[in-house]
């Protein structure tokens, strides 16, 4: 039997809210930055490297504007100073069985950025609004 990669077009994302289905995930990556070192009596006149810090991108979450739901800009007024609401997410990619292949838990998330629609007058796409939210940390399942 052959072996396929999967599709990316089923997934799941469980984010804490009432309606579940995004039409975009993006920003699910993990990055190590290199930190640069020279001592200053070694040979070698060059730096040499080591991996340092770890971090990832913001992730963004769209889905289709519906009428009366407000979840998005409900969780994003919930910042008072330095306290709001935080919440793991699990987004995972499923089989043609609708089971988790490849699952990313995100930890801590909050929101950071809520964007309506474009409004454009002779178009005729759905009205998707968007949510960027930071996190504390990305790890892989599965």
């Amino acid at each position: 039997m052959a072996t396929y990669p999967l599709p990316k077009f089923h997934f799941l994302v469980q984010w804490g809210g009432k309606r579940i289905g995004f039409s975009e995930v993006t920003g699910l990556d993990i990055q190590i930055e290199p930190i640069e070192y020279r001592e200053g009596s070694s040979p070698q006149y060059s730096k040499i490297k080591m991996p340092g810090m770890q971090k990832s991108s913001n992730i963004t979450l769209k889905r289709g504007t519906v009428a009366g739901d407000k979840e998005f800009y409900t969780w994003i007024k919930t910042v008072n100073l330095n306290t709001i609401e935080r919440r793991d997410l699990t987004i995972s990619l499923l089989n043609e069985n609708h089971e988790p292949v490849i699952s990313w838990k995100v930890m801590n998330a909050f929101p950071i950025k809520v964007q309506a629609s474009d409004l454009k007058a002779d178009g005729n796409e759905v009205a998707i609004e968007t949510i960027e939210l930071a996190h504390e940390g990305l790890d892989i399942m599965n």
